[in-house]
């Protein structure tokens, strides 16, 4: 009986593996040539990666996110922690906790991974081969129930409640176009995970398919401690909250969604940071909303792949 060597696309997300085909070669024959190796594995990989790519696009299209993608090994998780906690040195928790935006201007190693190769094959194989950087920032949730959160009562220790606890920082219900902008193509937000990201320290949750709906009506939170920018949220009436489902992800890996999905963090409840890396990207198709009462500028968009024929952009150099 011949003795075969099994072969799969290792370098590939473990997401995608089960789209892929096994290849099989004999050891002990004349089969097992180079040239003959080479070409069928060019023949199937390339297949392959046609089928992964059809069935991510299909997905995505379909769900608004994917989630679970592994992009960085443990060498590469390492410097970035170990880089992240020299802004933490420098700057402060209240700083680094949402502060640190668009510092891939300023530090190679952020600019290293927003351009990492396994981050970009997903990104371009959702938005095609042009593509523009928009926006960055780390967003770190730091236990909400610290020592310093603790509160005495009659010689008991109590923390303060999990949730409804004003203060408390949160996400709240929210779509990212909303905030940004932009028409004439899709954005892409990426979550690449410092951290293990988990429901106890506040991981992403989502509406899947609710970006197929179009805008919702925002207005300004009712609740204390919410993260986002301008305090924007979606009433909790015309949330589907019995649909959402949890994006948990280990450090090193990311999840990406649709600019227009529905998505919310509750706060962060246990003894562990939550930090996080958001990218955002969209094809040079795409050029931000004229509106003379809010004027949007995106100084620090990048073209990190591709050609841009647009120009829509201020500065997108490479």
């Amino acid at each position: 009986m011949e003795n075969r060597i099994n072969i799969q696309f290792f370098f590939l997300p473990k997401l995608l593996l089960p789209f892929l085909p096994t290849l099989t070669f004999p050891t002990n024959s004349k089969e097992f040539l180079p040239s003959t190796f080479w070409k069928q594995l060019r023949h199937q990989k390339s297949n392959s990666l046609i089928t992964m790519a059809s069935k991510l696009q299909e997905t995505y299209k379909q769900q608004g996110f994917l989630t679970d993608l592994p992009v960085l090994d443990e060498v590469e998780l390492r410097a970035a922690r170990n880089a992240f906690a020299e802004l933490e040195k420098e700057f402060g928790e209240d700083y680094t906790q949402y502060s640190l935006h668009n510092v891939h201007l300023q530090y190679p190693w952020v600019m290293g991974l927003t351009k990492h190769p396994k981050l970009m094959e997903v990104i371009k194989t959702i938005l095609g081969p042009h593509v523009i950087l928009l926006d960055s920032r780390f967003i770190c949730k730091y236990p909400a129930l610290r020592p310093a959160n603790i509160q005495e009562n009659e010689g008991e220790t109590k923390p303060e409640k999990k949730t409804g606890q004003s203060g408390l920082p949160y996400v709240a219900w929210h779509q990212d176009m909303r905030y940004w902008g932009i028409t004439g193509g899709p954005v892409v937000s990426v979550w690449l995970a410092l951290d293990d990201s988990l429901k106890e320290n506040g991981a992403l949750r989502v509406i899947p398919g609710s970006h197929c709906s179009g805008m919702f009506p925002h207005r300004q939170a009712t609740q204390s401690g919410n993260m986002l920018s301008v305090n924007q949220e979606i009433p909790d009436e015309l949330v589907q909250v019995d649909e959402a489902v949890l994006c948990p992800l280990l450090a090193g890996s990311m999840s990406i969604h649709d600019g227009f999905l529905v998505h919310a963090s509750d706060p962060n409840t246990s003894q562990r940071r939550r930090c996080g890396f958001v990218i955002r990207y969209v094809p040079t198709c795409a050029y931000p909303i004229q509106d003379p009462d809010r004027p949007r500028k995106f100084p620090a968009a990048k073209l990190i792949s591709g050609t841009d024929q647009f120009n829509h952009f201020s500065d997108k150099s490479t």
